[in-house]
């Protein structure tokens, strides 16, 4: 026989997913509705509205992808790419290779260009090899989770709308947490997640586009058969169609927009979840939220220095969401994470490639950036490195952690 669903209960500090809101968990409990149901269709409309507030954009389009946060990457990217298309990644972590392997899937001339993981690019360094590659698309991350680092955009995205070249960002770990200004930073695409600043189970991933992506879009859209029309059928796109289906944006435009054109069944209990979840991050303000965010990363910095510990990474180009520790000489990093799961029910994280096995990753995101987990976890950590003989100061983190707290 199988059992009820019980699980654990988990203070995660992870970069993703973290604590899901409460209210959000709730929203998705509520009935479902029909796809095209004008009460359903009207909270879709709402949705896109405040997806527009959250990227801060006027664009016309913003709504979510159905999938995890790389789909949006990648209904972004293979809408506008076609074969032979140049392409210009700055890599400086895990995810600026996942860029490129999106796109070197869709059959793009990638060139890259990469630094040191904890580093981010002088944007003057990106700008004069962007002049060298001239490519139709540069895409970057914005907020690195691998390495804890975020990159400097404004310069970049100016630079790309002088040289006529389409911007695109992954904002999936900074959206909800730290600013990210679209239409001021010229960003032409962007994608953000929803497991992360957010607080809603992953299974979404945002996106907004403005009208110089949409025209690329626009002219390969291809309708599929079973649903065209004979208008469809007389405006075929110029261009080569592009080869998802699930992810063609062109057909997802009409989708969320007033034609309301099927193209799949929606995840109604996710886009409660996401209706419910914006509406908190707008009810608590983006200035406010983006300053509790840099709070909380400010109490557990203050904790980790005074334990001895040391933060991994430029702090210049910090992203505030996420904190680096460099794992001390001599101990077992996942030693310490998994009895800080087994006995203290908390989660952090490793990391990828190089740096497996020599930072931990703690995120101080959405519902997970409380006062009471960050301290919970800052007690924690200290007791599992006791436990493991690492040289640390003893009794120090916590008082320093309600040092900030309490002069604030």
């Amino acid at each position: 026989m199988y059992t009820e669903l019980n699980t654990p209960a988990r203070t995660i500090m992870t970069p993703g997913p973290v604590e899901a809101e409460p209210r959000v968990l709730r929203a998705m409990a509520t009935p479902i509705l029909g796809q095209f149901d004008p009460a359903f269709t009207e909270i879709m409309d709402r949705v896109m509205n405040m997806l527009r507030e959250l990227f801060q954009t006027k664009n016309k389009w913003a709504f979510p992808i159905d999938g995890t946060s790389r789909s949006g990457a990648e209904a972004l990217l293979c809408s506008i790419i076609e074969p032979g298309d140049k392409v210009f990644i700055p890599i400086y972590g895990r995810f600026g290779y996942l860029l490129n392997e999106i796109c070197e899937r869709y059959g793009a001339e990638v060139h890259t260009m990469e630094c040191e993981w904890g580093e981010v690019f002088d944007p003057e360094a990106v700008i004069k090899e962007m002049k060298k590659v001239n490519p139709k698309i540069t895409a970057i991350v914005h907020g690195e989770t691998s390495t804890g680092q975020m990159q400097p955009l404004e310069e970049i995205g100016k630079a790309c709308r002088e040289q006529d070249i389409l911007f695109v960002v992954d904002a999936v770990a900074s959206i909800g947490g730290t600013p990210v200004k679209v239409d001021e930073w010229f960003i032409d695409g962007i994608v953000g997640g929803t497991q992360k600043c957010l607080s809603v189970p992953s299974g979404m991933a945002p996106i907004t586009y403005n009208d110089r992506i949409e025209k690329v879009i626009q002219a390969r859209k291809k309708v599929e058969k079973g649903i065209e029309t004979e208008d469809d059928r007389q405006n075929l796109g110029s261009n080569p169609f592009i080869k998802s289906n699930y992810f063609d944006v062109s057909m997802l435009q009409d989708y969320w927009g007033p034609r309301r054109l099927n193209h799949h069944t929606e995840a109604t209990s996710m886009i409660y979840a996401l209706h419910e979840g914006l509406r908190i991050v707008l009810e608590e303000g983006l200035e406010e939220r983006f300053a509790r965010h840099k709070h909380h990363e400010q109490a557990l910095i203050a904790g980790i220095e005074a334990m001895g510990l040391d933060i991994f990474g430029n702090f210049d180009s910090k992203l505030p969401v996420v904190t680096c520790v460099t794992i001390p000489e001599g101990i077992d990093g996942e030693s310490v994470r998994k009895m800080l799961l087994d006995e203290f029910t908390i989660e952090i994280a490793s990391s990828f490639g190089p740096l497996q096995g020599k930072i931990w990753r703690i995120g101080t995101m959405g519902y997970s950036c409380r006062k009471e987990n960050v301290l919970f976890a800052l007690a924690g950590l200290e007791a599992v490195l006791i436990r493991h003989n690492a040289p640390i100061q003893v009794g120090k983190a916590l008082q320093a952690a309600l040092d900030v707290y309490n002069n604030n």
